[in-house]
């Protein structure tokens, strides 16, 4: 999935706090963004899906840091805890989408997400067949309703600019292996 699918998905983690806690709803939001966006860094080390992928680690860590916010509702802990939370579900997301193929919608590669625990891959389901397809535009734009209409501010700019890279990805998404293949090597 694109990256920016999963800082929508985070946003949306958030969604409810803007009913049950709205003084506690950008920060989470935000939170919720750049844990979503946060294990991609990876792809800069060489190891992506596996350097700051970590589907049960950050799973914990979001188990323990939400019985903090519980426990001491502040901005801080409820902000770690949906950041958190977001990277969690972006690792565990990764998997319904392609591999690490260079064209992955040309399926070659059966590394979907890296279990650190574990000491293996699971595979990718590509239910999302790859990042940039057009079903995972559609899922960015579902994903990026709390955020348009439950927010304003930075969360809502954040939004508005996520489907707007969103959708010129899509375009451009096929021709990028072309791209790389020539300029970058």
């Amino acid at each position: 999935m694109m990256n920016t699918t999963h800082a929508a998905m985070g946003v949306a983690l958030a969604a409810p706090l803007a009913v049950v806690a709205p003084e506690l709803a950008p920060a989470a939001a935000l939170a919720g963004f750049a844990g979503g966006t946060f294990p991609d860094f990876d792809l800069f080390s060489g190891q992506h899906r596996r350097t700051l992928h970590f589907p049960v680690y950050y799973s914990a860590a979001a188990l323990v840091a939400s019985a903090a916010a519980l426990l001491a509702p502040t901005t801080a802990t409820v902000a770690g805890a949906f950041f958190l939370w977001s990277a969690a579900l972006h690792c565990v997301t990764d998997a319904a989408g392609g591999g690490l193929e260079l064209r992955p919608w040309e399926p070659t590669d059966d590394r979907g997400v890296y279990v650190h625990p574990a000491g293996r891959w699971i595979r990718p389901r590509r239910w999302i067949r790859y990042d940039g397809a057009p079903e995972d535009l559609v899922l960015a734009g579902v994903f990026s309703l709390p955020g348009l209409f439950l927010f304003d501010g930075a969360v809502r700019t954040l939004t508005v600019v996520g489907l707007a890279v969103s959708v010129v990805y899509v375009a451009v998404r096929k021709r990028l292996p072309e791209v790389e293949t020539r300029f970058l090597r």
